[in-house]
């Protein structure tokens, strides 16, 4: 009977112990479900958290320089940068100086001071004190070359201030250093010259400056422009319509840009052309290197990159990539390069990493990327307009087409006054070269201006005349010389014929 007990004892016993495994196992897979060992984590770290502010209540706020996945630089960034201008040379021991603003000539010695790299300095707002620090992140050893890591670095800024003024800092505070920073910018801005860098063979996800820069100093202005008066008041008066329309192209819903074709022989004064209207506008001047370009997606972070007010230059655009005239397929393009390859074995293959397309550029210029930015002018320069594809040029992509001719009467009045400093209107060889350009026809205005411009000291306004008259008559007798040549081919066509 004890035996018997003891049995029963052990079978219950087994009975409980295994309906208290079921439970647990059931129990313990409901736990694992909620993620327990998160769920005391995260109860811990809100206690850290809690302590943490108890033993350090200073929060702090960071401006990094890139930002939207390190494509597009930070307006917040480089607004508490031309704040710190101000506020970090009252107690910096280490100071950056770089050149400033050249509006007049008084601005010429200026110089604008920012703190150097881990420098700290403190700032004070409506009775609340907060500290400001300079930091920079150099890329990964071995990413990139050493020389290139001054350009690579991230910098950022990092604002620390006490807890109990979070809401003075954040709602009040940090709306007046933006609005203080972008004053500073435009009191300090110099206008620059832009051209595009070339990263190749640098893709290491780690984000590299798009843009290298000059001061722009171009001195040329619509005043000392060689052009008729009625057109380059149109052209005026074009500009000041486009800078004064930010309501009306928001009002229709475009962006605020305008395409400009320059078009003309070489030396018609295209490029001085640029310089005159960046110079009114008061514009920086992109000048982009299009075959240095390698992708369409390289050429959209060229432009999320360009700021506002701003002229893009593409020159010589006939002769940038394979843009011009009638597209190939690839198909087409494979098959050229094959025949090319068996003609001669040892010709080396033809470079593929520059795929910049034709839909690329138009995107660029008025597709959906386009908006990414505002005021700014796209201009076209090109010596032979009639290769361009018309999809390039047509209305709406270049708003305005500018014929650079070549050199008038208005022009060469306007270039002897320029050059020579006195009117010759009266002189005679003045009248001989008046009658001769007539004929002529095809002589550039830099031309003009080179035979006008005083070699010596001993140069007077009859001797620069008269050069221009000898490379007048000898252009009319090299005209002369094609015709004849022109008209003795058409014989000798005419014969065989």
């Amino acid at each position: 009977m004890d035996a018997l007990a003891g049995y029963s004892s052990f079978s219950q016993l087994s009975l409980v112990i295994s309906v208290v495994a079921v439970c647990w196992t059931m129990v313990w897979q409901n736990l694992e479900h909620i993620r327990l060992q998160q769920f005391f984590a995260r109860n811990f770290n809100r206690r850290a958290r809690r302590l943490a502010a108890i033993v350090d209540p200073f929060l702090s706020v960071t401006f990094e320089e890139y930002e939207g996945g390190r494509i597009k630089s930070s307006d917040a960034y480089k607004e508490v940068r031309s704040y710190l201008t101000t506020a970090s040379t009252r107690g910096v021991r280490h100071l950056r100086a770089e050149c400033g603003g050249e509006r007049d000539a008084t601005d010429k010695d200026k110089l604008v001071l920012s703190m150097a790299q881990g420098e700290e300095v403190a700032d004070a707002f409506h009775g609340a004190t907060v500290w400001w620090s300079a930091y920079s992140v150099q890329p990964p050893r071995g990413a990139i070359p050493w020389f290139r890591a001054s350009r690579s670095e991230r910098r950022f800024y990092k604002l620390e201030f006490h807890e109990s003024n979070r809401d003075l800092v954040l709602g009040r505070y940090l709306p007046h250093v933006r609005r203080q920073g972008r004053a500073i910018m435009v009191q300090n801005r110099q206008r620059r010259l832009y051209t595009n860098i070339n990263h190749e063979g640098y893709d290491d996800g780690w984000y590299k400056d798009v843009w290298t820069h000059v001061p722009f100093n171009h001195p040329k202005t619509f005043d000392k422009l060689a052009m008729d008066p009625a057109k380059k008041k149109e052209i005026i008066d074009d500009l000041n319509m486009f800078k004064n329309s930010k309501e009306y192209y928001n009002r229709i819903g475009k962006p605020w840009k305008r395409g400009y074709l320059l078009y003309g022989p070489p030396g018609s004064g295209k490029s001085t052309m640029v310089a005159a209207m960046a110079n009114y506008l008061h514009y920086d001047v992109y000048d982009f290197e299009l075959t240095s370009v390698k992708t369409n997606t390289e050429l959209r972070k060229l432009l999320i990159e360009i700021k506002s007010k701003s002229i893009i230059v593409f020159e010589d655009i006939d002769c940038s990539l394979d843009l011009t005239g009638k597209r190939k397929t690839k198909e087409e393009e494979d098959k050229d390069e094959d025949e090319e390859k068996d003609a001669d074995p040892h010709r080396p293959k033809k470079d593929a990493k520059s795929k910049v397309t034709l839909s690329g550029l138009l995107n660029f210029i008025d597709g959906l990327w386009s908006a990414c930015g505002e005021e700014r002018l796209i201009v076209f320069t090109t010596n032979h307009v009639e290769k361009l594809d018309p999809a390039l040029i047509r209305t709406g992509r270049m708003d305005k087409k500018i014929e650079m001719s070549y050199c008038d009467l208005e022009s060469l009045r306007f270039l002897a006054k320029m050059h020579l400093d006195e009117d010759v209107e009266g002189h005679e060889l003045f009248g001989v070269a008046k009658a001769l350009l007539q004929e002529v026809k095809n002589m550039v205005p830099v031309d003009v201006g080179e035979h006008l411009t005083r070699k010596s000291v001993d140069d007077d306004a009859g001797s620069c005349l008269a050069r221009l008259v000898t490379a007048l008559e000898k252009a009319k007798e090299e005209a002369a010389k094609t015709e004849a040549a022109k008209a003795e081919a058409a014989k000798v066509e005419a014969a065989k014929a």
